[in-house]
C-alpha cells in the first residue's frame, strides 16, 4: 500500500484497520489497479467495503474487484468482502459456466445473510462486483445502485444496472411494498430503503430482490479502463465525466484518488469509494 496516497497524512486506514487506497497488478499481462475510499460527512463509521486483487487459481489468473455499500451499519458489506467472492468460485461450474454461478452465490450469500446468527441481516448492502478471467473476459454482477462503467476507445459503457425503487416499482408492489418519496425527496421502499435490490435488509426483503444483473465483455485492445463506485460518485457524476478524469491519469490509484477528489469538490456527502482498472499501459 501506498501511504503517500491517502488523503489523511500518516493515516491510510479507516475504522477497523482498512486501507483507504492501494494499489496492484496482474502478474500475468499489463492490467493494473488502484482504489481510493473516503468516508462521508454522516456521523456514523464509513460502511463501504472493497476488494481489488488478483489472485492465482487452477493455472489461472482472477483479478476480483468489488464495491460493497453498507447501509444501517456495516455488518453486511463486511460479511461480502470475505465471503462472495470465494462463494463464487467455489461454485463447481464457476470455469465453465460464469454467468450461473455468479447468479447462484448471489443468492446463497443471501441466504446465509438473512439465516445467520447473530442476527447480521438487520442492516443491508449493495454490491456491484467485477471478475477479470485471465485478463481476457470481464464478468460485471450488482445489486442495488453501486456502479460499473467500462470506457472503450474513451467511451463510457454502463456495465450494471441501477435497482432504484421508482424503476422497479411493479415489482415492489407485486410483493406487497409500496414506493413512497415522503419522507424527503428520494424514493424509498416502505420509505426506508432507497434501492431496490440489497443482500440482508431482513424486515424489507419480502419487498426487495436480492438477484443481479450480470453482463460480460471480452477485455481487447479498445478496452481502455473500469471504474467501480459507490454511489456517492454517481450522485454528482456522469459516467463519461468519470472515464474522462480517469482516463487523463496513467496510474490507477491516482486515477481513483481524483475521482473521489472532484466528488468531494462537488459536493457529494457520501461515503465514497473508487477503484481504476486499467487494461492497458
Amino acid at each position: 500500500m501506498d501511504s503517500l496516497c491517502c488523503f489523511n497524512s500518516g493515516n491510510s486506514q479507516l475504522a477497523g484497520g482498512r486501507s483507504s487506497c492501494g494499489k496492484g497488478r496482474s502478474h500475468h499481462g499489463p492490467a493494473k489497479y488502484g482504489f481510493s475510499l473516503l468516508k462521508g460527512k454522516a456521523n456514523h463509521p464509513m460502511e463501504d467495503y472493497h476488494v481489488a486483487k488478483f489472485t492465482q487459481l487452477r493455472g489461472g489468473e482472477l483479478g476480483l474487484f468489488a464495491i460493497y455499500d453498507g447501509h444501517s451499519g456495516d455488518n453486511v458489506a463486511s460479511y461480502l468482502q470475505k465471503h462472495l467472492f470465494s462463494n463464487i468460485i467455489n461454485e463447481e461450474d464457476f470455469w465453465t459456466d460464469p454467468h450461473s454461478s455468479i447468479l447462484k452465490a448471489y443468492e446463497r450469500t443471501d441466504e446465509a445473510i438473512l439465516s445467520h446468527n447473530p442476527d447480521l441481516g438487520q442492516g443491508g448492502s449493495t454490491a456491484v462486483t467485477a471478475m477479470l478471467i485471465n485478463g481476457r473476459k470481464l464478468w460485471i454482477a450488482n445489486v442495488g445502485d453501486s456502479r460499473a462503467v467500462l470506457s472503450r476507445r474513451g467511451q463510457a459503457i454502463q456495465m450494471s444496472v441501477d435497482h432504484e425503487p421508482h424503476t422497479e416499482r411493479s415489482s415492489i408492489e407485486n410483493k406487497g411494498g409500496f414506493v413512497t418519496k415522503m419522507p424527503g425527496d428520494v424514493a424509498r421502499v416502505n420509505g426506508q430503503l432507497a434501492v431496490s435490490r440489497a443482500f440482508g435488509d431482513k424486515n424489507l426483503k419480502s419487498h426487495l430482490r436480492s438477484d443481479p444483473d450480470v453482463r460480460n465483455i471480452d477485455v481487447d485492445g479498445n478496452t481502455d479502463l473500469l471504474i467501480l463506485a459507490s454511489d456517492g460518485l454517481w450522485k454528482v457524476m456522469s459516467n463519461q465525466e468519470a472515464v474522462d478524469i480517469a482516463k487523463k491519469v496513467k496510474d490507477p490509484q491516482k486515477a481513483a484518488k481524483q475521482l473521489v477528489i472532484e466528488a468531494l469538490t462537488r459536493e457529494s456527502k457520501d461515503d465514497i469509494s473508487c477503484i481504476v482498472v486499467r487494461f492497458k499501459g
